[in-house]
């Protein structure tokens, strides 16, 4: 027969290995939520096709500008989306084997408007520092790769972003080509910050793996330097931007779809 101090003592060990088993659970969530952070802007190349991966993230306080506060809703319904239905037309098939020729002027002035259901958003280009980046945009954007495209991904927890560039929207598309990372030592980039209003490039978190997919900062966002940056984004395309956080996304966790109906109506490059 059990004595009661035997049985104490066996709950007391009980109770140590319940402990023991709860910190380990929590170390190796916690070492998972580093590695998603560390490789969240990653998407995964094959045959020409882009997949972005998914994580969880720190929940954090949300910004309208860059300092001031925004607060996605956690559960947003379908009623919030905040923009207009797209312009008539479809996406088109495009597909290219090879990055095409550096033809811009790398010594000119680009911007690229992005048209979209939420309202336009204009961005200051980085010829001379991303030249490829910049021929690349101009070259899709010429032959309409990115007309009538969602932006498929908006993240509002760890990092700040919304991505788009993607012809499938589904997070695995591309324009069958990759292009080198450029500008990684961009002085805007300071202790692993990509600062609220940069465009950058996504990738597979391998060397010059980028494609079509980029993605737009609405909020400062801690990041590995790995993602070429290559514009500004306009104050008023910061206020599109912060339109689309604010309706959230469709998951309910930091991290899915918008909730705002993002739809590029027509994509330009301009040379000033």
């Amino acid at each position: 027969m059990v004595s009661q101090e035997q049985r104490r003592r066996q709950l007391a060990r009980e109770k140590f290995l319940r402990q023991q088993q709860r910190r380990t659970a929590a170390r190796r969530k916690t070492h998972t939520r580093n590695a998603v952070i560390a490789s969240v802007l990653g998407v995964l190349v094959a045959g020409g096709a882009l997949s972005f991966a998914t994580g969880v993230f720190k929940n954090d306080d949300k910004k309208t500008s860059a300092g001031s506060e925004v607060s996605p809703s956690a559960t947003p319904s379908k009623a919030s989306d905040p923009c207009e239905k797209p312009a008539a037309g479809k996406v088109k098939s495009l597909s290219w084997k090879k990055e095409p020729a550096v033809t811009i002027d790398k010594s000119a002035a680009y911007t690229m408007k992005m048209a979209t259901t939420c309202g336009d958003i204009d961005i200051a280009l980085k010829a001379s520092a991303a030249p490829h980046t910049v021929n690349s945009f101009s070259y899709l954007a010429g032959k309409g790769f990115f007309d009538h495209t969602k932006c498929h991904r908006l993240t509002t927890n760890g990092i700040y972003v919304l991505q788009c560039g993607d012809p499938t929207a589904q997070g695995s598309g591309g324009p069958g080509y990759t292009i080198p990372d450029e500008n990684l030592k961009d002085k805007a980039l300071k202790d692993g910050v990509y600062p609220a209003g940069t465009i950058a490039m996504a990738n597979t978190g391998q060397k010059h793996t980028g494609g079509s997919q980029y993605f737009l900062v609405y909020q400062d966002s801690k990041l590995p330097p790995s993602y070429t940056p290559f514009g500004t984004i306009s104050k008023s395309g910061m206020t599109v931007l912060k339109k689309i956080a604010g309706a959230g996304e469709s998951t309910g966790q930091g991290d899915g779809a918008p909730n705002a109906t993002v739809v590029i109506n027509k994509m330009t490059v301009t040379k000033s």
